[in-house]
């Protein structure tokens, strides 16, 4: 079959197609035959090192297909129309996944779909419903909001009532954040987003950041928090945070910092299964709608990874595999 290898860690240069065999399957496994696989950074951070894998591997950690054959301890059948996230292996024409991290798509969702939603769709669900659940009157600062947790996140905390604030580096994606109900954007090339933030709200500053930029915004996101708010810190797409002197947090009003993870929090069968059961639900209903920019084939997807790390992009990234 065909595969993506990484046998050295370091820039998309390092993602090579290779011939491979098919993967055997233990009796908790299934193998799928994949169609689609998401693109993320932590694809990047995989590939780069800052988040250790050992070599060689096969990376991508979403995707989605049919199941070709089932585990004898596994409740699945052939033929089977699932997706998954959270194992690796998604860049290749086949994978072997455990069954407890696979789950059956509604219909309605096509392969595309269901390979864009799972792990963004978890996050921004756990990132609001979990970390810090939002409620009705309170305000949110969300960093990225073009991208393709930001689109989601937006959408979800005005579900809940939130008023959204939301940072962008285009005209093109104020428009497309705002088309996700964001109540306002603000052009961080332009303008200084604690400036902002502080004008919106009269100077009380928000309850939550929800932060996937990391290094460059960090600061400023401390400093937009009223007293008491809480910095969810989930991502590092401009490098990583150095260390926070925790007396900062006092002085800035007693202010809470998390740096959480999805798989914490999809850490067993049932949290897994019920969080990544809602938001296909979500997406098969039309209550969350998914926005995938662009699609590649498995061939080109260092091209893939250029464009993400760019920050050229929108919503989501796929690669079309079959």
């Amino acid at each position: 079959m065909k595969a993506i290898r990484i046998y050295a860690h370091g820039g998309p240069e390092v993602l090579q197609l290779d011939e491979v065999p098919i993967p055997k399957i233990e009796s908790g496994e299934v193998l799928v035959r994949v169609h689609a696989a998401g693109v993320n950074f932590l694809d990047v951070y995989q590939r780069t090192g800052l988040y250790k894998a050992v070599l060689p591997f096969t990376p991508g950690v979403e995707g989605a297909g049919v199941i070709e054959k089932a585990g004898s301890e596994t409740s699945f059948k052939p033929g089977t129309r699932v997706a998954w996230t959270q194992h690796p292996g998604a860049y290749a024409e086949f994978a072997a996944v455990p069954s407890w991290k696979v789950v059956a798509l509604p219909d309605g969702i096509d392969d595309r779909s269901g390979a864009a939603t799972l792990l963004q769709g978890m996050t921004a669900q756990y990132l609001c419903e979990t970390t810090y659940p939002a409620k009705s009157g309170e305000a949110a600062l969300v960093h990225a909001g073009a991208g393709g947790v930001g689109l989601l996140l937006i959408q979800l905390l005005k579900e809940k009532g939130a008023t959204v604030y939301t940072t962008v580096s285009t005209q093109e994606k104020a428009d497309l954040a705002r088309e996700a109900g964001a109540d306002e954007t603000i052009l961080y090339t332009k303008t200084d987003f604690v400036e902002a933030v502080k004008r919106f709200t009269d100077g009380k500053g928000v309850h939550v950041v929800y932060d996937s930029v990391g290094k460059t915004t960090y600061e400023g996101s401390l400093n937009v928090l009223r007293p008491l708010g809480m910095l969810v810190l989930f991502g590092q797409s401009s490098g990583p945070v150095p260390p926070i002197d925790p007396l900062v947090l006092t002085q800035k009003g007693s202010l809470f910092l998390t740096r959480p993870s999805l798989a914490h929090y999809v850490a067993d069968t049932d949290s897994f299964r019920e969080r990544a059961t809602k938001v296909l639900n979500w997406v098969a209903q039309g209550s969350l709608k998914l926005r995938i920019e662009r699609t590649y084939p498995l061939a080109e997807l260092a091209q893939a990874h250029r464009d993400l790390e760019g920050r050229k992009t929108t919503g989501k990234l796929v690669i079309e595999i079959a």
